[in-house]
């Protein structure tokens, strides 16, 4: 992207901010010709005193003409008051727009790519470069305004004084300045780097902070950190380029705030012998070392800084925010599951699909119903947390019947979080196809809606372990997976049919308030699971949603979610879970088993000793 076109984006934003604040800017500006007048005053009372006090023999006179120049320090002291009131009705409502931008992109790129709805960068968007934005435009807007002004008053007293001062002061000011415009450019390119590296790095480290336990578990520690070393390390180089070219300002701001001094002291002898008076040139000193080259300073150090890192900042908020494409359709419920590998992935979702990777071989399915009849289809599917780490699914393939209840088990970190989530779409396969109803799981979004004729319908609703729970009322989490109003009738039979209605009723009914902190983890599952059972979609993915419920309530909860209309898939916490399934999926890191609770144990190892430890434990 451009420094052309990023200018281009923020100037037009810029204008039309300012063109809505023009009373700001007017008050700002009369608040700031006080500071002109007193920036004039400094430099030609100096001289006054001089040529027509003290060295004229008139130590009154002198010292009335120091009286003005100090008159004129209480008028810039004023004027500065004025100013930060002015300051604050400009740059407040700039933050304000940007923290509400920052919050309609993300809310855009989630809408057009549910799939990677976690955008980090979008964390960074609001919280750290608002604060940026902010700062960086209250300073420049502060030292902008004060050089102009300054500078006005400082022309003007020379002039006054005798224009042939501007002759010496001139040219090295202009000399200076020129040097450091140079250095805007290159220095923008080096800060838009360095924030992309920041945005890379904190979104790589979100993803490594999700999969965590399955990086260790894999043994992948050393590949899944080597691109985060990668980002380190560019931000390194970024900062010595930034240093560099940093250097290199200093040295046009040396020029441009030392040669112009050096200059006009120079040039003492030429200018008295020329009829200029000595009160000129201590005026002309004045307005240099007090006033032009201060604020000339303090310009270039925040143009330089501040004013390349605004542009940069504030082309992030320029730039639109995608919007959904032909096949990204709405996402029919609330809140998104955890994209993270084996985690307890955040909030129930209903996952939308989208593109399924790598080939798609066709071997034959574990035992199961006719792949005609599928909700869901597995063909040769491989999946590992990096190139160089151990697949935690390799080669699996599974066919689970429109309507059938399965049950997933195996150890933990054996992949059985992974599968849900390659389920839901929130995952892609590193080799070969996963489908649901015919479609792939990832990649097609907004079809299936019941009754408007648009293909399979792809809904899913993951649940994981830790259950999502908001603060509102009991009617408003149970129904926040419903795509419209559910009549109070069928929110309580829901709740009576998962054992849920007691706690309803403990909270109030379906009107009284639900606050997370007090719920337990059980409570919270048993809501999440009765807004579940309302949920519309025909795949239910309960990855341990019920491992804090007793023995009775979750079985009264998984019947019911059972018996009501689609597919169920468990990750079973219990094999108790596992006896109620229709089939049983049995992971062990070296093969896959399909068949029933009964059939199982002869052909299972791990499940034979997974049953009779349940058993031996009564």
């Amino acid at each position: 992207m451009s420094e052309d076109g990023a200018w281009s984006r923020v100037s037009r934003e810029g204008h039309r901010f300012l063109r809505g604040r023009s009373r700001s800017l007017r008050r700002l500006a009369l608040w700031s010709l006080l500071e002109s007048a007193h920036t004039f005053l400094g430099g030609y009372a100096v001289a006054r005193a001089l040529d027509d006090g003290f060295l004229a023999g008139r130590t009154g006179t002198g010292l009335g003409w120091l009286a003005v120049a100090g008159a004129g320090a209480l008028l810039g002291a004023l004027a500065l008051r004025g100013v930060f009131g002015g300051l604050a009705d400009l740059v407040e409502p700039l933050r304000d727009g940007l923290v509400r931008r920052s919050v309609r992109q993300a809310i855009g790129r989630a809408v057009a790519d549910p799939g990677r709805a976690g955008d980090a960068g979008a964390v960074s968007r609001l919280t750290q470069q608002t604060e940026m934005a902010r700062d960086s435009f209250a300073g420049l807007v502060l030292v902008a305004r004060s050089f102009v002004f300054t500078a006005l008053g400082a022309l003007l007293g020379l002039a006054a004084l005798d224009p042939v001062l501007l002759v010496l002061v001139l040219p090295a000011l202009l000399l200076g300045t020129a040097g450091f415009l140079a250095t805007l450019r290159p220095m923008a390119r080096v800060q838009r780097a360095a924030l992309d590296a920041d945005e890379a790095l904190s979104a790589r480290a979100g993803e490594l902070g999700a999969g965590l336990r399955d990086v260790v578990a894999c043994g992948g520690g050393a590949s899944a950190g080597a691109p985060v070393e990668l980002l380190i390390a560019a931000q390194e180089r970024l900062t010595g380029r930034l240093a560099r070219w940093t250097a290199l300002r200093t040295l046009a701001l040396g020029v441009a705030g030392r040669l112009p001094v050096v200059a006009l002291l120079a040039g003492t002898p030429w200018l008295l012998g020329r009829g200029v008076s000595a009160g000129a040139v201590a005026g002309a000193l004045t307005y240099l070392v007090q006033s032009l080259l201060p604020a000339l300073d303090a310009l270039m150090t925040a143009v330089g800084a501040a004013g390349t890192r605004l542009v940069v900042v504030l082309d992030r908020f320029c730039t639109p925010a995608p919007t959904p494409g032909p096949d990204s359709g709405p996402v029919t419920a609330g809140p998104e599951a955890d994209a993270g590998p084996e985690a307890d992935a955040g909030p129930a979702a209903d996952a939308g699909p989208a593109a399924d990777a790598g080939p798609a071989p066709a071997p034959a399915p574990v035992h199961g119903p006719a792949a005609a009849a599928a909700a869901v289809e597995l063909r040769g599917v491989r999946f590992a947390y990096g190139p160089r780490a151990q697949p935690v699914i390799d080669g699996l393939d599974l066919t689970v019947g429109a309507g059938e209840h399965l049950a997933v088990v195996g150890p933990s970190g054996i992949g059985k979080s992974t599968l849900t989530a390659l389920i839901a779409g929130l995952l892609a396969p590193g080799g070969g196809t996963v489908r649901v109803a015919g479609a792939p799981a990832r990649g097609v979004r907004g079809q299936g809606v019941p009754g408007q004729g648009s293909g399979p319908d792809l809904r899913r609703t993951l649940l994981p372990q830790q259950a999502y729970v908001f603060t509102g009322t009991v009617r408003e989490n149970l129904t926040h997976l419903c795509p419209g109003p559910v009549p109070g009738a069928e929110v309580e039979r829901a709740a009576a049919a998962l054992g849920a209605d007691g706690l309803v009723d403990r909270l109030g009914g379906l009107d009284g308030a639900v606050d997370p902190a007090r719920l337990s983890p059980g409570e919270r599952q048993h809501l999440a699971l009765t807004a579940a059972y309302l949920s519309p979609a025909p795949l239910l993915l309960l990855d341990e949603a019920t491992c804090h419920l007793d023995l009775r309530t979750e079985e009264r909860a998984e019947r019911a979610l059972a018996e009501r209309p689609g597919t169920l898939v468990v990750v079973a916490h219990r094999i108790s879970s596992a006896a109620r399934a229709d089939r049983v999926l049995v992971l062990d890191g070296t093969r896959a088993v399909c068949g029933t609770h009964a059939e199982l144990p002869a052909r299972s190892p791990l499940y034979r000793d997974l049953v009779g430890l349940w058993n031996a434990r009564g």
